[in-house]
């Protein structure tokens, strides 16, 4: 079932998002080559705690980040460590927070100094994807809609969409009905209703789209090395147009 949110429930949201987008920005902000992702997790559990909040993702199913670090072929999920980040490089930090009973989600995948220029439309074409999408979450419109016009995007400029893992449904749980792939076709799917709370979150591949688990049990990579981003935002259906709630 697809929880709609009432309106105390959707200020709760905002509030937690808000402080998630925060914090999200401020750790992208201290992304350079010679920072290790440890150190972005530690800087995360600081400001989280600083917040009033606790990591949504400390301890969720045994996972020990306070944040997720997927470094170049690393699609989702990794954990941060003593990688040392590198020029060229591109970390996807994705970001979730607890707080007054709600739950906030949102990732950026962001430039280790200079990179290449496919590297950054990768970045690119995967931000505008989920733009896309976001735009079609609008009550009246299906599931569907959303995921066809993420696929639209991103097989337009000629990468691949991860299959294996999708968006979600997200508010008192992390994850809750529905899942939300990024592909798809437009009408079809649950019908949209003003006041569900979705995180969005294509991860698209410069090569092919299949992927596969390391031996931690959590970072996935994609199984041709290429590499790959991440961008996510927990938005709220709307009567006419979605509402990102992962704005600081």
């Amino acid at each position: 079932m697809i929880i709609v949110k009432s309106d105390s429930e959707l200020d709760a949201m905002r509030r937690v998002n808000q402080m998630t987008a925060r914090v999200r920005d401020a750790l992208a902000a201290h992304v350079k080559p010679g920072i290790t992702t440890l150190a972005l997790g530690n800087l995360a559990q600081t400001m989280i705690r600083e917040a009033g909040g606790v990591s949504a993702f400390y301890g969720y199913h045994g996972f020990s980040g306070q944040i997720c670090t997927s470094v170049n072929d690393e699609v989702v999920h990794g954990i941060p460590g003593g990688r040392i980040l590198k020029e060229g490089d591109i970390v996807s930090i994705d970001t979730g927070i607890s707080y007054g009973g709600f739950i906030g989600d949102t990732a950026v995948t962001v430039a280790v100094g200079e990179i290449s220029a496919e590297k950054q439309r990768l970045l690119d074409v995967t931000k505008a994807s989920l733009h896309a999408g976001i735009a079609k979450a609008v009550e009246g419109n299906r599931l569907g809609d959303i995921s066809h016009a993420i696929q639209t995007v991103v097989e337009a400029a000629g990468f691949t969409i991860v299959r294996d893992f999708v968006g979600h449904g997200i508010g008192r749980s992390m994850h809750e009905d529905p899942q939300i792939p990024n592909f798809g076709k437009p009408g079809r799917g649950p019908v949209l209703k003003a006041g569900m709370t979705l995180a969005i979150e294509p991860m698209v591949n410069m090569g092919g789209a299949k992927v596969s688990v390391l031996d931690d049990k959590w970072t996935v990579v994609t199984k041709d090395g290429s590499a790959s981003a991440h961008f996510e935002h927990t938005i709220a259906v709307g009567k006419i147009a979605a509402e990102i709630l992962t704005i600081a």
